[in-house]
């Protein structure tokens, strides 16, 4: 037995060498520097035996692999930067010589002349499952937790270590481009039905299997290095390609807006790299690599939806020193939408849950809503009926507070109203042991009020869900100004029990995420005011990569709550705080028109029975004069949405509401959508450079409007030529004050 410091190497009697991945320092298998040259030697050890008759390659924790490390990739990245300042010519080469690493490496182990088998055990996703495909025979065991996939273009790159290559070599060209353009991951019966595995077997006898095809006479060539090879769809120029490439391309359009650079490069390596022999067209794929490596959305995107998003998962902004919470015991205070959603998120954790509502039905209604989404996951196949049961069996539906003795934890999700939330809060913390957490989900009134309602304080948080609760992955979590760490650590440990996503916010008037998607809203309002035809702010705003109009959002939230928002701002703050044309205009579309939003089938949306679709209100056209759509550049209207909700970011900054630039970015994009290839709210500033942007703001206000004045902050930033990750560095010891 060979050992090696992430591999370990043993050859049996029937000289098949089993190489088993086994990284120390890791809970999951990745590809580092360190780990490709091990493979490299042990690719050089196997071929030179003539004791090793073919090769196994396995885990030896319970996933397979995450692929590569992507903080490998921004360290290339970093060199490339510094190289490139002093010799573009020399940086290109480093960076293309880099980004063909573990292709080549793969190669290397397919033409090594001896037959490799990779044993799939659980999890083996990009760079991981390319080296799988680089193998001559796959087998995988099954199971739920056994995922295959290719998921680079979720963070802005593409699989280019021969994933564009050996895919559509495998599988027919609609599904492998589908797989690759998306990123989605295959159970092992997808795989097996797309011919990139060979076997399915029982978890007990993966290897045996794997060493089974090796005994069998596995040939140690790929089907595309052997002669007369025929694509599975055919060869590219043909009638069937002829029926493929048109629409892939008009579909990735329509898809993409053309906002993700990857996704274009995937058609293009397939494309280019079917028309050649597989070396040549590894050496396109690593071309193409090289060049998305540059670009600013791969760096934006890897920043924010992979490291940034695995940082805050883990608990970048969990105090030290306060124990981990292990929750016995967490009550809901209001069995409603909202309430119901955190109770089955609570109990989908494994953690019991009092549901409390006024009477015995709302509870049990409440408790009916999670039986509601266990049957639609039975539906898909994704629980069993013993789930549902489970599930249920944690969840305690009541009308009586006593039951919530012994909660370490209580959420409350009543009706927004200050009063109700008094009563209720002290109610709680009459039964509630002196350490337990109390917070609220409001989504509109400030903590620090709802705070005086508490006899501890320091104990009270805001633990603000969005909804649907158990389909959106963000929870913004609000500190008051009494609020201790300990409550801060108990927010967070919930929140990653429940496999959510936690960013601290400091109180303020909506938070941070409704505050940007209200400015989103507005400008929508603003357009239809200024006679922009409503189909076309709508298509702006996907093409600007939104994933949802802003009018069709406004429905989805109600308009009527778009209107007691304004009342309650102008209460509050004064009839200045609200744009009086915005405000009338929701005036009429709802005391007029009677249109509330979907909930009750009419907004700015028809809702018509189904299967009809929803269509836009033809009475839109006669509220205001209308432009001809010939004199509106979308252009404009695109970088409208991204700067205002951009600028809303800055000010949430400047104001020390979010204080780390981590949690505005993966904020925007995990709560609504914010064009996830710009890496986030903040990162779209960033990624143009804080000058252009002030330019870009300073123009935008002189033609349409105050809410495009840049804040100070920025415009300091633009003096400096700072940029908010240097600005407000998370990794410092401390972040520097706002100006």
């Amino acid at each position: 037995m060979t050992t090696y410091k992430n591999f370990s190497v043993e050859t049996d009697a029937d000289g098949i060498a089993l190489v088993t991945w086994d990284m120390p320092d890791r809970s999951m298998n990745v590809f580092t520097e360190e780990v490709m040259d091990e493979l490299d030697k042990i690719t050089d050890q196997v071929t030179a035996d003539d004791k090793v008759k073919g090769v196994v390659v396995t885990s030896g924790k319970d996933s397979f692999s995450g692929g590569a490390d992507l903080t490998m990739l921004q360290r290339m990245l970093k060199l490339f930067n510094e190289e490139n300042a002093r010799d573009h010519d020399a940086a290109i080469k480093m960076l293309f010589e880099g980004a063909g690493r573990m292709s080549w490496l793969f190669r290397k182990i397919e033409t090594c002349g001896k037959p490799w088998v990779s044993a799939i055990n659980g999890t083996c996703m990009g760079g991981a499952f390319e080296l799988s495909l680089a193998c001559h025979g796959r087998v995988a065991a099954d199971g739920d937790k056994v995922k295959m996939g290719l998921p680079e273009v979720k963070v802005g790159l593409f699989p280019g270590a021969g994933g564009t290559q050996r895919v559509p070599r495998l599988a027919d060209p609609q599904s492998a481009l589908q797989m690759l353009t998306t990123g989605s991951s295959l159970s092992p019966k997808k795989a097996k039905g797309m011919n990139l595995i060979h076997e399915i077997v029982e978890p007990a006898r993966l290897v045996d299997a794997a060493k089974d095809m090796i005994k069998g006479g596995l040939k140690p060539v790929q089907p595309w290095d052997e002669k007369g090879f025929r694509l599975p769809g055919g060869p590219v120029y043909s009638a069937a390609g002829a029926n493929l490439w048109p629409p892939a391309i008009a579909i990735l359009r329509r898809e993409t807006q053309n906002n993700y650079p990857a996704a274009a490069a995937i058609l293009k390596c397939v494309y280019e790299g079917l028309l050649v022999p597989v070396d040549t067209a590894l050496r396109i794929e690593q071309r193409y690599f090289t060049e998305i490596l540059q670009t600013t959305e791969a760096a934006m995107m890897i920043r924010s939806l992979f490291i940034s998003l695995q940082e805050l998962n883990k608990g970048a902004r969990r105090p030290d020193g306060v124990e981990p919470t292990k929750f016995k015991k967490i009550g809901v205070l209001g069995a409603g939408f909202m309430g119901a959603g955190i109770a089955y998120v609570t109990a989908k954790a494994g953690i019991p849950v009092v549901l409390l509502d006024r009477d015995m039905p709302s509870a049990e209604k409440g408790r009916d809503h999670s039986a509601g989404l266990m049957d639609g996951l039975i539906k898909k196949g994704r629980a069993s009926a013993e789930d549902k049961e489970k599930l249920l069996s944690l969840i305690t539906p009541t009308d009586d507070y006593g039951q919530l003795d012994g909660c370490d934890l209580v959420v409350e999700a009543v009706f927004e109203d200050s009063e109700i939330k008094k009563g209720v809060t002290e109610k709680s913390e009459a039964v509630l042991k002196p350490s337990a957490t109390f917070a609220s989900n409001t989504s509109t009134i400030p903590i620090t009020g709802l705070a005086k309602n508490s006899k501890r304080p320091k104990n009270f948080i805001g633990i603000h869900f969005f909804s649907p609760v158990d389909r959106m992955m963000l929870v913004e979590i609000i500190l008051g100004k009494k609020t201790g760490d300990k409550a801060l650590a108990v927010a967070i440990d919930y929140v990653r029990a429940i496999k959510k996503t936690p960013i601290v916010v400091n109180d303020t008037r909506g938070f941070y995420v409704n505050r940007c998607v209200l400015r989103y809203m507005s400008e929508a309002y603003q357009m239809l005011i200024e006679g922009v035809p409503a189909p076309m702010i709508e298509n702006a705003a996907k093409m600007a990569g939104m994933p949802v109009g802003p009018l069709a959002l406004t429905d989805e939230t109600a308009i009527d709550l778009a209107q007691k928002i304004m009342k309650q701002t102008i209460r509050d703050l004064g009839e200045k705080a609200v744009d009086q044309e915005q405000f009338a205009l929701i005036n009429t579309m709802v005391d007029k028109h009677g249109r509330h939003g979907r909930k009750n089938g009419k907004g700015f949306y028809d809702y018509p029975a189904k299967p009809a679709k929803k269509h836009l209100w033809p009475g839109l056209k006669e509220l205001y004069p209308q432009k001809a759509p010939e004199d509106v550049d979308v252009e404009v209207l695109k970088q409208r949405f991204l700067v205002t909700i951009a600028l809303e970011a800055a000010r949430v900054m400047g104001e020390g509401i979010v204080t780390d630039p981590r949690e505005a970015d993966v904020g925007s994009i995990l709560a609504f959508g914010f064009a996830p290839y710009t890496g986030g709210a903040l990162s779209y500033i960033d990624g143009m450079g804080t000058a252009e942007f002030v330019k870009l703001a300073k123009a935008l206000q002189k033609k349409y409007g105050a809410q495009f004045k840049a804040p100070k902050l920025l415009l300091d930033m633009a003096a400096k030529g700072e940029s908010f990750y240097e600005r407000f560095d998370p990794y410092a010891g401390k972040v520097k004050e706002a100006a």
